[in-house]
């Protein structure tokens, strides 16, 4: 959440920094804003609203300055409006900061800064920092010296870029439990929340750790401590480019995260699949066949779809590997006292790598000596560096905050972990291979599925005037039910529950009339005949049947209004199909009632912050 982007070079930096900002708006849209070095002094123009309402102000203004902050806003502390939006400054305007996370004793600090003569505007904690690195440039130190000084102060998380008037072409960042990189190009720096706004410039990154700053001019940058011990750091190439973050002629991003997700799929299973033995190589989890073997127990952390797409890892896990599984929350997991014995490894799920709960969830299962494993899209993320091993699901980026294509990518890997645990424990050669044949099969069968995206949208038309939905299924299909409820309610602002099929029977029937369309996962498989029960039921009841369902199933016609099919794939595969038609109705049911698809409201791409 909150994105940031920072520029130091020899170019005019607003374009590069508006345009970046463009890049982060996933991250957060409440409000942004701009602050660059001009003339001795500092400008800053920010907008409540999305980019285009800051782009309006600032066409106003003509700025030329080649050094600037910027930063795009999800609202913790503070209404989302102009006076709110960063960049934040002290009282004199010689200092500009823009700050992702939350300060925690913000209130203790602000009320002794108050005490001491200093002003405040915002109902911001950012605007806390602000002043205090201003309190010690006062005193003389230079801005390195007052960012690390204040953050000595501060309790909470953060990922900021600040600079000042008496240190023009100067930058300085520094995280703390909030991602930030530095871009390296030739005479020009730049630094931001994650790499999309800067691998137009260049590939060449830098990714700080928790505890680091790094301090830009147009000479060149370093990286220290924020007890300014110098740390040198890797220079990483990113291996994605810019025509991976465009919307590639789709009218959203969310349409084509979809439709890439055959290619994602696949990508995320390339070069890992032995067909002909039935095998699966993991080589990034760092664990060698003994001690795999030695796990006796798997804890899963992940928040929202992650969870989801975990909760299908438990299922197949436990069946074929035969390992006990458990599926937690991650913002719950630490705030009780978890078993973690001797032989539980703990397997991390996050798209971002940076989701703020899971990473502390996995820090809290290493302290208690868990081995830790990452499922992660970003390279170079916090939970990449800091987990014990684990596999990247290569999806590549995902700009629209309803997570799709990440969902089967980490589904695809939890399938290939399930097949390299399985093939060493109770899994046959013959289970193995016919497993991986039918994993390669599964991006030609979601093609098979996008096909049918037109009929999918004309059922969303008679539907997309409803208020409320129940998705049911059994088995491998709960998961599916509990993420296609989350994706109505994410995008369209529908109230959408998913349910276990049988625990309808157990107060959610009372909700059927014919004003609750209720969307059916019945499959063939061994719960086939008891979905079809509950199925009977609502039809009983009046209540609008949308099913997913296998192909060549007729019996399933005579129960539902509408039936959408999907390729027949072993059971423990089938989410990744079963998902798709559903990721497509929540899509159309939001643009047919006008919703911002890419950008709902109240949410963030990357959860950074409690």
């Amino acid at each position: 959440m909150c994105g940031i982007v920072g520029y130091v070079g020899h170019r005019t930096c607003l374009p590069i920094l508006v345009e970046g900002l463009k890049r982060l708006e996933y991250r957060g849209y409440d409000s942004a804003g701009v602050a660059v070095q001009e003339n001795g002094s500092i400008q800053v123009v920010k907008a409540a609203g999305k980019i285009r309402e800051l782009e309006s102000r600032l066409a106003r203004v003509h700025l030329t300055g080649t050094a600037g902050v910027a930063h795009t806003r999800w609202a913790t502390h503070g209404a989302p409006n102009d006076v709110n939006a960063h960049p934040h400054s002290d009282a004199s305007g010689a200092v500009a900061l823009v700050h992702n996370g939350i300060i925690e004793n913000y209130s203790v600090l602000k009320n002794a800064l108050q005490a001491e003569g200093y002003r405040f505007r915002t109902e911001t904690d950012t605007e806390v920092l602000a002043v205090l690195i201003s309190k010690y440039l006062k005193r003389g130190l230079k801005l390195e010296q007052a960012v690390g000084k204040a953050l000595a102060d501060v309790e909470g998380t953060y990922g900021i870029a600040v600079m000042c008037a008496s240190e023009p072409g100067t930058l300085v960042g520094a995280r703390k439990g909030s991602p930030l990189v530095v871009g390296v190009s030739d005479g020009e720096y730049f630094l931001a929340s994650d790499v999309a706004p800067i691998v137009e410039h260049t590939r060449q990154v830098v990714y700080l750790d928790d505890g680091e700053m790094a301090v830009l001019s147009p000479d060149g940058f370093h990286t220290a401590t924020i007890e300014h011990e110098r740390v040198d750091k890797m220079v990483h190439e990113v291996d994605w480019d810019l025509a991976q973050i465009e919307k590639g002629g789709f009218d959203h991003f969310m349409l084509k995260e979809i439709f890439e997700q055959p290619e994602s799929v696949r990508n995320s299973m390339r070069g890992r699949i032995n067909s002909d033995e039935g095998l699966a190589r993991l080589g990034g989890l760092n664990m060698t066949p003994e001690e795999t073997r030695e796990i006796r127990r798997l804890i899963i952390l992940a928040c929202g779809t992650s969870w989801h797409a975990g909760l299908i890892g438990e299922y197949m896990i436990e069946e074929h590997a035969r390992i006990p599984v458990e599926v937690e929350y991650a913002s719950e997991f630490r705030y009780r006292n978890p078993i973690v014995d001797e032989g539980t490894a703990v397997l991390v799920i996050s798209q971002s790598g940076e989701t703020a709960d899971t990473l502390a969830a996995m820090r809290e299962a290493q302290r208690k000596g868990a081995r830790s494993l990452g499922i992660v899209n970003v390279v170079g993320s916090t939970i990449a560096r800091e987990s014990g091993g684990g596999v990247y699901i290569h999806a590549g980026p995902e700009i629209g905050v309803a997570s799709t294509k990440a969902f089967t990518s980490q589904v695809s890997v939890l399938a290939l972990l399930t097949l390299a645990l399985g093939r060493q424990r109770e899994m046959s050669r013959e289970t193995g291979i016919e497993v991986a044949r039918e994993l390669e099969a599964i991006p030609g069968k979601i093609e098979a599925i996008l096909k049918r995206n037109d009929a999918v949208r004309r059922i969303a038309e008679l539907y997309k005037h409803h208020n409320n939905f129940l998705y049911l299924g059994r088995g491998y299909n709960l998961p599916v039910a509990l993420e296609g409820a989350l994706k109505l309610k994410e995008i369209s602002y529908i109230h959408a529950e998913g349910y276990p099929a049988a625990e309808m029977k157990h107060g959610p029937i009372a909700l059927i009339d014919d004003n609750m369309p209720v969307v059916f996962i019945c499959t063939r498989d061994s719960a086939y005949d008891k979905v079809m029960s509950n199925m009977s039921e609502v039809r009983a009841r009046a209540g609008r049947i949308i099913a997913v369902a296998t192909e060549g199933d007729t019996e399933v016609v005579t129960r539902a209004d509408h039936v959408i099919y999907v390729p027949q794939t072993l059971p423990m595969l089938q989410p990744m199909l079963s998902v798709v038609p559903l990721q497509l109705l929540a899509y159309h049911i939001a643009v047919l009632r006008g919703c911002d698809v890419d950008q709902p409201r109240n949410l963030a791409k990357s959860v950074t912050v409690e």
